[in-house]
């Protein structure tokens, strides 16, 4: 799916993960962090606690959803899990590229068919990957080929963009063009802790490589003030813009 002239305000570009265990918690955070933030990510704790349900909850706050889920399994039952997510109407919704090119290209089919405006994206190899824990995974291909290799096959395949790490946003721009989006995981302001994240970029940095949307969890909820750490990272990605 084309995506020219992608025009996108700095303030839209983050989105928080909610990585919390009750939909209670996260609608704590989405009623504290709506004033500032724009997306926020349901990832496999919320969705597994609270269900379909919590996505139409923070979609009535006025915030759109990337349902981070990472689907992986055989094509028709990816086909059949991306069409009810679809219908959750989230902003963005991915799957794994590791599934393949029949089950990548079934799924970009079917997005399209139970909703339009949803984005499908790719995960290529998680930020808590280096390369021995890649190579333990028996993933033998050196990561940046292998992020190139899955990333290709992904917009072959239909898709809208991928998941990648900060340090592979440069070299997929340059491969690949500005025609798809990339969401950017693993971004760490200098201010924060690193914690299990491995490949990793400061949001300055990850936006001057080419990155278009920036997934930011405990630097801002684990912050004391998190509506300032919102701002301080906002305030980095209009610099770079």
């Amino acid at each position: 799916m084309a995506l020219k002239n992608k025009k996108i305000a700095p303030g839209r570009r983050l989105i928080v993960a909610l990585d919390v265990p009750t939909a209670r918690e996260a609608m704590r955070w989405v009623r504290k962090l709506r004033p500032k933030v724009k997306i926020f990510k349901i990832g496999l704790e919320l969705f597994c606690a609270a269900g379909p349900s919590i996505v139409k909850k923070i979609a009535g706050e006025g915030a759109d959803v990337f349902l981070d889920l990472k689907f992986l399994d055989i094509p028709n039952t990816m086909a059949g899990a991306v069409a009810v997510a679809a219908r959750l109407k989230p902003f963005l919704l991915n799957v794994h590229g590791l599934a393949g090119p029949q089950a990548l290209s079934l799924c970009a089919e079917t997005v399209k068919k139970e909703n339009r405006k949803t984005r499908l994206i790719a995960v290529t190899l998680l930020t808590s990957y280096d390369e021995a824990e890649a190579k333990r995974a028996c993933i033998e291909t050196p990561m940046k080929a292998a992020v190139a290799k899955l990333c290709g096959a992904s917009l072959k395949a239909g898709l809208d963009g991928v998941v990648a790490s900060p340090l592979e946003v440069k070299m997929l721009r340059k491969k690949f063009g500005e025609d798809f989006i990339i969401v950017t995981p693993g971004v760490r302001p200098e201010w924060a802790a690193k914690n299990d994240q491995k490949r990793i970029a400061t949001p300055r940095d990850a936006i001057r490589d080419g990155a278009d949307y920036l997934v930011v969890g405990r630097p801002v909820l684990g912050a004391s003030d998190p509506l300032k750490a919102v701002e301080m990272i906002i305030r980095e990605i209009r610099e770079a813009v």
